[in-house]
């Protein structure tokens, strides 16, 4: 008799139940259309930068509406052009001189004042130098955690991103009510330009007294492809000895190449290359079709700048150098011969 109860009361919750994939999926529509998503759209002397573009991918894959930020001098003219983009709903643009240069002790107010304004749910950055910047102060002063270097976007409150350099990879799970992330560039590819329709509004500025004065900057100009975008990339590494080997073997192989010039941290802090030339952890992320490295050994955190790369090819003389563990293609032999050599062959091919 009590297995018949049981029974009978099993068959109840059931039937109570049935309706609950129906009430799920309605759930589901209900909250994708709560969800709105504020992405951060970096330019410089009133040109785009389309890297930062992914944001608008990464806030797609959540679901919801996806609105862009601009903030700096001519921020109106600039929206006019960011409300053609591909799937944006929305442009909010706040033109003033005071956001113009990108400083994030500037940008973290203005950008609190509207997320609050927006109600947003997400607010996206690409993980550059600016948003590995910005987004951490304005956590702070929303009192939420910041979620870097997402490679990947589970649903709209679970991520995957890298630990430990990249050796380890970890889905994260947020309960905030406002979830900032940084996007890797070479996981969520920049928003299409064209085929968009978005409204342009005009944004809150909270025109709040900054501690920071902008001096001066000097920046390395190149005709080069850009970095984070090339399609090839040649980087060099301690094992060119100086700044002016670095110069003499890597500048010519990279014309040849028509490639982009990378360098590993250690040449950077010898002094042999700029420092936004830097690949790896805490330089730059690069998926190139082809990544040519010349006297690097392969530490984990320049492996974790560059480990997305199509074809990896390595030149180094020590043969249990850690970079031919992840190379396609591997030469091992003295780089001040054979770097020479391989680029005039490329001259001649």
């Amino acid at each position: 008799m009590s297995f018949l109860l049981k029974q009978s009361a099993l068959q109840a919750v059931r039937a109570s139940a049935a309706p609950a994939p129906l009430l799920a999926r309605s759930q589901s529509i209900s909250l994708a259309r709560l969800l709105s998503t504020l992405a951060i759209l970096e330019q410089r002397d009133g040109q785009l930068n389309t890297g930062s573009l992914g944001a608008v991918t990464a806030g797609q894959k959540l679901g919801g509406s996806v609105h862009g930020f601009v903030a700096g001098k001519g921020a109106k003219s600039i929206a006019s052009e960011v409300a053609k983009v591909k799937g944006l709903e929305k442009v909010v643009a706040v033109d003033s001189d005071a956001y113009d240069r990108g400083l994030a002790e500037n940008w973290a107010p203005l950008l609190v004042e509207n997320i609050k304004k927006g109600g947003y749910t997400h607010v996206i950055a690409a993980h550059s130098a600016f948003g590995k910047s910005l987004l951490p102060r304005v956590a702070a002063l929303l009192d939420v955690q910041q979620i870097s270097d997402v490679m990947s976007i589970e649903g709209e409150d679970t991520f995957v991103r890298p630990i430990y350099a990249g050796n380890a990879i970890l889905t994260v799970q947020s309960t905030d009510s406002v979830k900032l992330l940084t996007v890797r560039q070479t996981s969520f590819p920049p928003a299409e330009t064209e085929g968009g329709s978005a409204s342009v509004e005009e944004g809150v500025d909270p025109k709040v007294e900054s501690p920071t004065e902008w001096v001066s900057e000097h920046l390395a100009k190149s005709d080069r492809p850009e970095l984070a975008s090339a399609s090839r990339v040649v980087s060099g590494g301690r094992g060119l000895k100086s700044k002016e080997e670095f110069d003499r073997l890597i500048t010519p192989l990279a014309d040849a190449l028509g490639a982009a010039i990378g360098a590993s941290r250690a040449a950077v802090d010898s002094g042999f290359a700029d420092n936004s030339l830097q690949v790896g952890q805490t330089g730059k992320n690069v998926a190139p079709q082809l990544y040519l490295a010349a006297g690097i050994s392969g530490a984990i955190q320049h492996l974790a700048g560059m480990k997305d790369s199509k074809v990896i090819a390595a030149i180094n003389k020590d043969a249990d150098a850690p970079i031919f563990q992840v190379a396609d293609v591997g030469l091992v032999g003295d780089l001040f011969e054979k770097v020479p050599e391989l680029t005039e062959k490329l001259k001649s091919a």
